[in-house]
């Protein structure tokens, strides 16, 4: 008997765990032709979203799907990602999270387009640019 898929649960987990903690959380997504971005940001096959609350709107994970509404360069934009496309989930401030898939590492900011918060922001406030170098690391 097959059992339902973890890394939907880890997600939503280290999700409220960024939150909760007052990080904010950045996912590193495999783009591929379910993959519903903004083709611009994508590098090497790979886009980096700000998925924080003050960066998306209606955001929706369940087993399946991580659903959201965000502002690309000026112009908002709904993001669909098949959840298995989701490589890593970490905190931006600290690079702490996990990272998914078949013994591969996801590299945050250095392989992949990373959409920060001046361009990925539903709200007026001012915003940061992110600091330093995400790095994921292994928890064990």
């Amino acid at each position: 008997m097959s059992g339902l898929p973890q890394q939907p649960y880890f997600l939503r987990a280290l999700y409220e765990w960024c939150v909760d903690s007052g990080y904010t959380p950045y996912a590193t997504v495999k783009v591929d032709s379910r993959t519903r971005v903004p083709k611009g940001f994508v590098k090497d096959g790979q886009i980096v979203l700000n998925i924080g609350p003050n960066a998306v709107r209606n955001l929706h994970m369940d087993n399946d799907w991580l659903t959201f509404s965000a502002r690309f360069g000026g112009m908002a934009q709904n993001i669909e990602v098949p959840v298995g496309n989701v490589t890593a989930i970490y905190a931006q401030e600290t690079g702490e999270g996990m990272g998914f898939g078949d013994g591969e590492t996801a590299q945050p900011a250095s392989d992949a387009a990373t959409v920060s918060d001046a361009d990925a922001t539903l709200s007026d406030g001012p915003s940061q640019p992110p600091k330093g170098k995400p790095q994921l690391r292994v928890v064990k």
